[in-house]
């Protein structure tokens, strides 16, 4: 075989490979962070204030992991109130994983499910609003 035949295999095998690593990365899913990203990045201030106010309570949420679930335990500043709002297992991998909760209580405990597929990196996002006063509380949590 001479040194044309050669150069001319070498290009095939190139252009096969190139051509493979186009199809793989076509057919590859891309989870973005959030569908609604525009309209969330406007808020983003609104989210930051309310952040401030979780953060000048007299303590931080505390949270627990027990074996199938999380313990969220609020404040004792909201010791009798209605606590309203959301509660979100976020896992920046999968949004397949993700665990949405809605906070309904007039306790300050608050028993969150989690199933064995969500162990691993997730981030828990609580938002809650007590007596008209919207907070935010964030946690990167490994479960």
């Amino acid at each position: 075989m001479n040194w044309g035949y050669r150069i001319l295999v070498v290009y095939i095998i190139f252009v096969a490979g190139i051509l493979f690593l186009v199809f793989k990365s076509s057919s590859q899913k891309m989870d973005l962070v959030t569908t609604d990203y525009y309209g969330k990045e406007l808020k983003f201030q609104q989210q930051i204030d309310e952040t401030k106010r979780a953060d000048a309570l007299s303590e931080n949420i505390r949270y627990e992991i027990k074996s199938d679930q999380i313990l969220i335990k609020f404040p004792k500043d909201f010791s009798g109130k209605k606590i309203t709002g959301t509660a979100e297992l976020y896992c920046p991998a999968d949004e397949n994983k993700d665990v949405n909760q809605i906070i309904s209580l007039q306790d300050t405990l608050l028993k969150m499910p989690i199933t064995p597929a969500n162990r691993g990196l997730n981030e828990l996002h609580i938002f809650w609003k007590v007596d008209g006063i919207t907070y935010y509380f964030e946690k990167r949590i490994i479960i």
